[in-house]
Parts: C-alpha cells; sequence; structure tokens
C-alpha cells in the first residue's frame, strides 16, 4: 500500500498525461524540427570544410546567448501573463505583452550593436592554435561572413518570440509549432538551393546558410504574428493589443522586481556557457569543431526536457494563479518524474547513434574520434540536465526568480566556469575528461534544486 502511495504520488492518470502531451507534445515538434533542421544545416555547412563549420558554430554559440536574453528578458512577464490567463483577466495578459515589446526592443537594439561593433573581436576568442586541424584565419573569415546577414534576422526572432511565449501562456502551443515547421521547410530548401548553388543559384556556401536562415525567421514570424491577428475569437488578448503600449505602472514595478534576476540569469547563463566553450576552445580548432558535432546532435535530443519545462511553467503557473496551491505541487511532482524518465530513453537512443553520427561530417578523424566521446558523455548526463532543468522551471513558475538567478546562473558562474577554467589553462587533462568532470559538477546542482523543489518554496500565487 505505501509503495503504491509513493507510486501514485509520482506517476499520473491516463489524462494527466493527455494534458500533458497536449502542452508538451507541440513545443517537442516544433523545438525538435528546428534542431533538426539546424543539423541538418550544420551538416550541409560540414560538408564545406571544418573551417566554414567552425566559424558557423562560433557565431551560433554567440547568437545563443542573445536568443537566450531574449528569452530570459521575456520571461518574467511570461509569469504574469501565464497566471492571470489562468485567472480570466485578458487586459492582464496584455499588459504582460506590452512589456515584452518594450524590453524585447531594447535588447535587439543591444544585440545588434556589440555585433556591429565588436563582432571580429568576439569570434576571435574561440580561434587558437591547439592542433593540426584548420586554419584560424579563415575560419574567422567564415564567421564574419555568417554574422553580418544573421544579425538581421534577430529583429524577426525577438517578434516570433514574444507571439508565441504569449500564445503558450494562453494555452495555445500548435500554432508556434506549425510556424516552426513552415521556418524550417523554407530553411532546409533554401539551405540546398544557396549553400551548394542549386537550381541555378550561386553557390554561396556559409552566406548561403545564413541568407536560409534569415528568412525562415521572417516566415516564421509572419505565420505567428498573422494568425494570432486574424483569430482574436481564439486569441481574446490580441483584441486592442497595440491602442497603447502603456503598461500600468504598479504592474511593471512587479515584471521589472521579478523579472530583473531572469534577464540577468538569462544573460549570464548564456554568456557562462559560450565562455565554457571558449574555455575549451584553448586546446585548438579541432575541439571548436567537436564540440559543434556534439551540440548539434545533443540539442535535437533535448527538446524532452526543453519541453518539458516549458509545461511546467504552463501547467504549474496556471494552476497558481487560479489558486490551486496543492494540485499545482503535485503536478509538478509527477511532470519532474515524467521529465526524468523520459531523459533516461532518448540519453539511451543518444549514446546508441554516438559512433555513427560524427562520420557524417567532412572533417579529420580527431575530429570524429573527439566528437563521438563528447555525445556519449552527453547523453550520459542528459536524465541528470534533465532534472535540473525541470527544477529550475518549477522555481520560476512560482515567481522565485532571485532563487532561479542563484540556482542557474550563479552555479556556472561560481562553479562550472572556475573548474572549466583551471583544468583547461593549467592542467594536461585530455579534453574529453576536461568535458566530463565539468559535465558532471552538476551533481551538486541537481541535489540543490531537489531540496529546494521538495521544500515547496516556490508555491504562491502572483495575481492575488
Amino acid at each position: 500500500m505505501k509503495e503504491n502511495s509513493r507510486l501514485s504520488k509520482l506517476i499520473g492518470t491516463k489524462s494527466f498525461y493527455k494534458m500533458v502531451l497536449r502542452v508538451a507534445v507541440p513545443i517537442m515538434i516544433q523545438n525538435g524540427i528546428t534542431n533538426f533542421v539546424s543539423m541538418l544545416d550544420n551538416i550541409m555547412v560540414g560538408q564545406i570544410g571544418t573551417e566554414q563549420m567552425s566559424g558557423v558554430a562560433i557565431v551560433n554559440q554567440l547568437m545563443q546567448v542573445f536568443n537566450v536574453c531574449i528569452f530570459g528578458a521575456i520571461s518574467g512577464a511570461g509569469i504574469f501573463g501565464a497566471q492571470y490567463f489562468g485567472k480570466g483577466n485578458m487586459e492582464g495578459v496584455r499588459d504582460a505583452f506590452r512589456f515584452k515589446v518594450w524590453i524585447s526592443s531594447l535588447f535587439t537594439l543591444i544585440g545588434i550593436l556589440i555585433f556591429w561593433c565588436a563582432g571580429s573581436d568576439l569570434i576571435t576568442m574561440y580561434l587558437h592554435d591547439g592542433s593540426d586541424v584548420g586554419d584560424v584565419g579563415r575560419a574567422l573569415y567564415y564567421g564574419q561572413q555568417y554574422l553580418n546577414v544573421m544579425m538581421i534576422g534577430m529583429i524577426p526572432f525577438a517578434i516570433s518570440q514574444m507571439y508565441a511565449s504569449t500564445l503558450r501562456e494562453c494555452g495555445e502551443t500548435v500554432v508556434p509549432m506549425k510556424a516552426g515547421i513552415a521556418a524550417v521547410a523554407v530553411n532546409m530548401c533554401f539551405n540546398y538551393i544557396l549553400i551548394f548553388g542549386k537550381l541555378g543559384a550561386p553557390a554561396l556556401g556559409v552566406q548561403g546558410a545564413a541568407i536560409a536562415t534569415l528568412i525562415s525567421r521572417f516566415v516564421e514570424c509572419a505565420v505567428i504574428v498573422g494568425w494570432t491577428h486574424r483569430h482574436k475569437d481564439k486569441n481574446p488578448f490580441a483584441a486592442g493589443l497595440y491602442r497603447t503600449l502603456k503598461i500600468p505602472r504598479s504592474l511593471a514595478v512587479q515584471i521589472i522586481k521579478k523579472g530583473s534576476p531572469l534577464i540577468i540569469n538569462e544573460a549570464l547563463w548564456s554568456s557562462g556557457m559560450a565562455f565554457m566553450v571558449q574555455c575549451y576552445s584553448v586546446r585548438g580548432l579541432s575541439v571548436v569543431a567537436a564540440l559543434n558535432i556534439s551540440t548539434t546532435v545533443s540539442n535535437v535530443f533535448n527538446v524532452v526536457f526543453l519541453a518539458m519545462g516549458n509545461a511546467v511553467a504552463i501547467l504549474v503557473g496556471q494552476l497558481l494563479g487560479a489558486g490551486k496551491l496543492k494540485e499545482a505541487k503535485e503536478t509538478d511532482t509527477k511532470l519532474i518524474f515524467a521529465a526524468v524518465m523520459s531523459c533516461v530513453v532518448i540519453g539511451a537512443f543518444m549514446a546508441m547513434i554516438a559512433p555513427l553520427f560524427p562520420h557524417i561530417y567532412n572533417t579529420s578523424d580527431e575530429v570524429k574520434e573527439l566528437a563521438r566521446n563528447l555525445i556519449l558523455i552527453s547523453a550520459c548526463c542528459m536524465p541528470m540536465a534533465g532534472f535540473y532543468h525541470v527544477a529550475y522551471f518549477t522555481m520560476r513558475s512560482g515567481g522565485k526568480t532571485f532563487i532561479t538567478f542563484l540556482f542557474d546562473s550563479g552555479y556556472v558562474w561560481i562553479i562550472s566556469i572556475p573548474l572549466a577554467y583551471v583544468l583547461s589553462r593549467y592542467t594536461e587533462l585530455p579534453m574529453v575528461w576536461l568535458y566530463l568532470c565539468c559535465q558532471m559538477a552538476d551533481v551538486a546542482k541537481c541535489v540543490i534544486g531537489f531540496i529546494m523543489v521538495k521544500k515547496g518554496v516556490w508555491i504562491q500565487q502572483l495575481t492575488v
């Protein structure tokens, strides 16, 4: 009986999983297709050469900092948006969206200025002669070529995220998925045409990959924005959305108070991840190339726990907003268990393809061997990553943004980065063991996350 009672706390009913799948599956599909096509994009560029692949990989790492900063910038307002929707307050949802407009515009402008003025310097930070593989000068040239086009795509990306996040907070996850599928199809077609010069188009290589991504970003933006405003009956918040961009002072103060730690957290976390890669890059261009291959395949499989994190933010956030605090805690426990079990299965599959995937690329045997080992390490660590990711979203759903700041980026900068910096520069530890040590440092993060979630400090209603 006791065992059954424990299992009932961890495992939900059939109707529970149907509800979770309705939220999580469209997000998984959207992110999965996007990452799958990014992988195809990566493989296509990888067919041209190691320098092209490395240059693009470095720029994508830098762009990821911007992407995550936008995510953080809109997340503070998103907490209130989800809870306002759970309460049935559409004007509150509109005000949360308007805040996203202001903050996203500011971050996009800052991002473009930084990349315009210091793009080459940022790329150079990752280029080191530490092996016999590749030419760093050519990698810099291709990276700069790719960045010049990608900067334009930052604008439609920010707009898409504002709308997609608000739609998800209101329970609409299918339309962002469809927009992602459309963008992916466009990206894939133009990649093939512009990278290799098919159907009479010039072979633009790296520049062609960037142009294809840019076109797909505008397509995604047009689909999401167009659908939202054409279907005001399904999206009541869209009615009168732009009649003003003013936000009630009290709400703006609340969002800034709750959202600032999230914005700072995402900026520090993403820049921390970029710095971690920079630490690894001192071992040579072969490491940059191998990390690119490993990260590309990891991103495809990571969509499972990323979607489960979004499910926590949406489902638990709505329950908290409706004042159903006990149900929110029970739902969260079952979601965490489901996320970890899913990651066990997905991690096992990822480990199976680790010896095969690197051979798709046109690169050296040294890079392929290193990539294989890095993929295996990522696969083994996936259940752990799944747990602390969903724990992060649990704390965030209740507005405990300062705690999430310490838990996420605080941990990266206090523990992970110093460890990577010291091991990469002051030891002769082989790259595989260096990477493993840095990944296993997250065990302590899981312990902290478990304690914080179990204590229930995150359970609070913000929209009373």
